[in-house]
C-alpha cells in the first residue's frame, strides 16, 4: 500500500488515503515520484459543481497531481527505452502517439485524444501525488538529468504552458516593443521571466496588490502596475505611439479579458492563457486590424526538453512552496485562497 492526495467526491476536500501501489502494465512504466506539483487547473475542477464535473467525465477517487517528476522504479513488459533509476519529468498532456500532431511532439494538440479516453495525469486519470505513479508510455518521460526535482516539477506546467504561449507571439516581441503580463501567480512569473530571457521586449506586469507588484519585479518585469481602470493609460504612456505587441492574460475572467482588448491596438496578440471562458467581439470590424486572439493549451514535447534546458542554464526558475504529502489538502487551501507565493510542491 501507499499514500496517495485524492479528490474523492465532487465538492468535497482532498483526502491522503491508502492505495495499493500500482503495477505497470505492459509497455507502462513506474515512477517513484520525488515531486507534484499542485495548480489553478486542480483547484479549477475541484470547485466545479456536480452537474459541471460531469461534462469533463473524470472518474472518482482520482489521484491529483499532473505536475510531476520521479525515478524509473519499475518497467512494464517490452519497455527498452528507459532504465530503472533514471530521473525523469513526466508530459502531462498525453496524445495517441500515432497522428501527425503527435508525431511532431504536439501531443496538446492531439485530435484523437479525447475519443480514445486518453486524460493528463491528475485530470482524468491518477496523477503524481502519491508515492508512485504509473505511466502509459516512456516517450511521455523528458529526461530530467541533475535539475532538482522539487524546483523543476512546476516547470512541466507552470513553465510550459507561458512558454508554448510566449513562443507563439516571439515574432512581434522585437526591440521597442511592450508586452503585458495580467496575473502574476503560478504562470505568471515565470512568462516574466521567459520573456526577459526569449526576447527584448519592455515587459509591463499587472496584479491586484502590492505584494504581487514587488513579486513581479523581482521576477523581471521592467514596470508593475495595479491591474485597475488607471492601467490601460499607464501601458499607453509606456507604449508611446506604437500599439502593445503581446497581452498575455493569465486570469481570463470577463473583465481582465475586456481590459486586455481595451489595450490592444493593430497587430497586438491578445493569448488567453488563464482556465476561463469570455467573450469578446471578432472579425474585421470587432477588433484592431492585424490582431490575434489566441487560447493556447500546455506545450508540446520538445519545448518541455527547452524549458528543462532554460532552467538547468539559470535563465528561468519557478518559486516554490514546499508541503508533504499529509499537508497536501492545506496546500490546495492555500492555493485556492490566494495565499501563496508561486507554486505549491508536494513532496511523498
Amino acid at each position: 500500500m501507499m499514500k496517495a492526495l485524492q479528490y474523492v467526491e465532487v465538492g468535497g476536500a482532498p483526502e491522503v488515503r491508502e492505495v495499493p501501489v500500482p503495477d505497470p502494465g505492459p509497455g507502462e512504466v513506474r515512477l517513484r515520484v520525488t515531486a507534484a506539483g499542485a495548480c489553478h487547473s486542480d483547484s479549477f475542477v475541484m470547485g466545479l459543481t456536480e452537474e459541471q464535473y460531469g461534462q469533463f467525465g473524470y472518474p472518482l477517487p482520482m489521484t491529483l497531481g499532473h505536475e510531476g517528476v520521479g525515478v524509473v522504479d519499475a518497467l512494464g513488459a517490452g519497455v527498452t527505452t528507459v532504465t530503472e533509476g533514471d530521473a525523469v519529468a513526466v508530459y502531462g498532456p498525453q496524445g495517441c502517439g500515432r497522428c501527425y500532431s503527435c508525431t511532431l511532439g504536439r501531443e496538446n494538440y492531439c485530435p484523437h485524444a479525447a475519443a480514445l479516453g486518453i486524460t493528463p495525469p491528475g485530470l482524468g486519470s491518477d496523477g503524481a501525488m502519491a508515492e508512485y505513479m504509473v505511466v502509459r508510455d516512456p516517450r511521455v518521460l523528458v529526461p530530467l538529468g541533475d535539475l532538482d526535482p522539487v524546483a523543476a516539477v512546476g516547470l512541466t506546467d507552470a513553465g510550459l504552458t507561458p512558454y508554448h504561449a510566449i513562443r507563439g507571439s516571439l515574432d512581434r516581441l522585437g526591440p521597442g516593443s511592450v508586452t503585458v503580463v495580467i496575473g502574476v501567480g503560478g504562470l505568471g512569473h515565470v512568462a516574466l521571466q521567459m520573456l526577459r530571457a526569449l526576447s527584448s521586449t519592455t515587459v509591463v506586469a499587472l496584479d491586484i496588490s502590492d505584494e504581487k507588484l514587488e513579486f513581479a519585479r523581482s521576477s523581471g518585469a521592467h514596470h508593475a502596475f495595479r491591474s485597475d481602470s488607471d492601467a490601460p493609460a499607464l501601458v499607453a504612456e509606456i507604449a508611446g505611439s506604437r500599439p502593445v505587441a503581446a497581452i498575455f492574460d493569465f486570469v481570463s475572467s470577463q473583465p481582465v479579458a475586456d481590459m486586455a482588448w481595451s489595450m490592444a491596438g493593430f497587430e497586438t496578440d491578445v493569448v488567453l492563457v488563464g482556465a476561463g471562458a469570455v467573450r469578446s467581439r471578432l472579425g474585421l470590424l470587432g477588433q484592431p486590424w492585424g490582431s490575434r486572439a489566441r487560447a493556447p493549451y500546455w506545450g508540446t514535447r520538445p519545448e518541455l526538453m527547452e524549458v528543462l534546458e532554460l532552467a538547468r542554464t539559470g535563465q528561468v526558475h519557478v518559486d516554490t512552496t514546499v508541503f508533504s504529502l499529509e499537508d497536501g489538502p492545506e496546500a490546495y487551501r492555500r492555493l485556492h485562497d490566494g495565499e501563496l507565493r508561486g507554486r505549491a510542491v508536494i513532496v511523498p
